[in-house]
């Protein structure tokens, strides 16, 4: 078995990178969640502001990178343009889904949404880090802002998780050679 660059670059975007986000969410969310008054100690407490500083600035670098890869790597390479008189349109994703009537959404719907929605992913990631790291061990006695940070960093999930979705489906029904 072997992958071309193009099939790794592709890769890399959404299983390394992707994954990297996905599991500093699930980190994010949780030590959010428990940063609450009186369930550590002080030092503990102290432990937890320093590593969710830490995750939550790593997970917003980490959502930035997987946008900006998938929108100046990958995409790219699932719009060339073919030549002229080229029948067979297989290495040609994007040409490929829109001459099938059947595959067009996946274009249409998909791409757009993997193309605009997706950079609201790394725009929230990046204001919950600032809050986070700005705010840091505050955030311990205010539970309305944890709660709001925990839903921005929610919708982000929302929003990757639908793109990652998308992608796979659409790399399944036109793949980049």
């Amino acid at each position: 078995m072997s992958l071309s660059f193009r099939e790794l670059g592709a890769a890399f975007h959404g299983m390394v990178l992707g994954t990297i986000y996905l599991l500093l969410f699930s980190g994010v969310i949780f030590a959010l969640w428990n940063l609450k008054p009186g369930w550590s100690s002080e030092n503990a407490t102290r432990i937890q502001v320093k590593a969710l500083k830490i995750g939550s600035s790593i997970m917003a670098v980490a959502t930035w990178l997987t946008v900006i890869t998938g929108t100046y790597i990958v995409y790219p390479w699932y719009r060339a343009k073919p030549p002229e008189g080229i029948t067979d349109l297989a290495d040609y994703p994007r040409y490929y889904l829109l001459a099938n009537s059947n595959l067009a959404g996946w274009h249409k719907f998909g791409m757009e949404w993997k193309e605009h929605i997706a950079w609201l992913a790394p725009i929230l990631a990046t204001a919950v880090a600032v809050i986070i790291v700005r705010h840091g061990s505050k955030l311990v006695a205010e539970e309305k802002i944890r709660t709001a940070l925990i839903g921005m960093i929610t919708i982000a999930f929302g929003v990757v998780g639908i793109a990652a979705l998308l992608g796979a489906f659409i790399t399944k029904a036109a793949p980049i050679h």
